[in-house]
């Protein structure tokens, strides 16, 4: 949109009589950017220079969209030929455009700049802040910045826990950061410590499902048959339960992981995998020497359970493993 305002300067006074058109603005140019701010100027240049009463000046505006109904809103309007947006999140993007008004209300728009903010810097306090609100998300995502030994280094307590009772290292595990898990072994946190469930890091890194991480946590003699204090489940129990991811579970196995291990119902591995209907883990299971004919506590083999529970794909692989037996 464009306007036509005409000009003649009589001292130091204008009034309309030359011609001056409003164009269509370069878009804002991005400055300083952090966290939780952003800065934007804009060139006026000869076109929009204060000349005469203020009256008559061109006026600025900011605008920021909205995310959710793409409406735009102005947060900035004045003279200045700059403005500093403050008060973001973090990691955010946003949109913003350049509004110039002429004194009779005629305006024209910029086009559209879209500016992301940073990512907040970590600090040893964000650490114990993301713990005491039992705030595991923040937590991983402290431990996800790549400053835990920075932190440490100015204090960050490697043993404290979420309300939960996990600790940096389970959560380290859970997350797959080796590196993490690495020097946090190396300042003294242990494999023996116990979440509020009786979970262990290796517990909580089979749930992650990483298997490097699994591998050097077995190769530093973090133990692989440990049961929660809950449902007596081993971590090869929490395969069967959660991921059955088979990779995980051979490295338990080969480990040493009993794969006959029951827990407080006498459900064994091969038990639950079936009833969460991972298939590929109870071949594995099976090839690995499971036993097809342990009852749980009510006395209840697994042909029942899967058949109670209609995994018709179990009862075939059973019912093929028993013909195999009797060839």
């Amino acid at each position: 949109m464009t306007t036509s305002l005409r000009f003649i300067q009589r001292g130091s006074n204008m009034e309309p009589a030359g011609e001056v058109v409003i164009r269509r603005p370069d878009p804002p140019v991005v400055g300083k950017v952090n966290h939780h701010s952003i800065e934007l100027y804009w060139d006026i240049g000869n076109v929009y220079r204060r000349t005469g009463p203020s009256n008559q000046w061109f006026k600025f505006s900011i605008e920021e969209e909205d995310v959710k109904t793409h409406m735009y809103g102005t947060i900035y309007s004045g003279y200045s030929k700059q403005h500093v947006v403050e008060g973001l999140e973090s990691s955010s993007s946003y949109r913003f455009r350049l509004k110039v008004t002429g004194y009779d209300g005629e305006c024209a728009y910029s086009p559209v700049v879209t500016v992301s903010t940073t990512r907040e810097p970590m600090t040893g306090e964000h650490l114990h802040r993301a713990v005491n609100m039992n705030d595991e998300d923040a937590v991983l995502k402290v431990l996800e910045s790549g400053i835990v030994q920075l932190l440490v280094n100015h204090g960050a307590d490697i043993n404290q826990e979420t309300g939960s009772g996990k600790n940096s290292l389970m959560l380290a595990c859970f997350a797959g950061h080796l590196d993490i898990v690495k020097y946090l072994r190396e300042q003294g946190a242990s494999w023996e410590s116990r979440d509020k469930g009786g979970c262990t890091a290796m517990h909580w890194a089979v749930d992650g499902g990483d298997v490097k991480v699994i591998e050097w946590m077995i190769a530093d003699g973090c133990q692989v048959d440990v049961k929660d204090s809950c449902s007596r489940w081993t971590p090869l129990m929490r395969v069967s339960a959660v991921t059955g991811k088979t990779d995980v579970a051979r490295r338990l196995l080969a480990a040493g992981a009993d794969v006959n291990v029951k827990d407080k119902d006498g459900k064994t591995p091969l038990m639950v995998a079936a009833l969460n209907n991972h298939e590929r883990l109870v071949r594995l299971l099976i090839e690995k020497g499971a036993d097809c004919d342990i009852t749980n506590e009510y006395g209840i083999g697994i042909s029942q359970m899967a058949k109670a529970f209609n995994r018709q794909n179990m009862v075939v692989i059973l019912e093929d493993v028993k013909k195999k037996l009797i060839l």
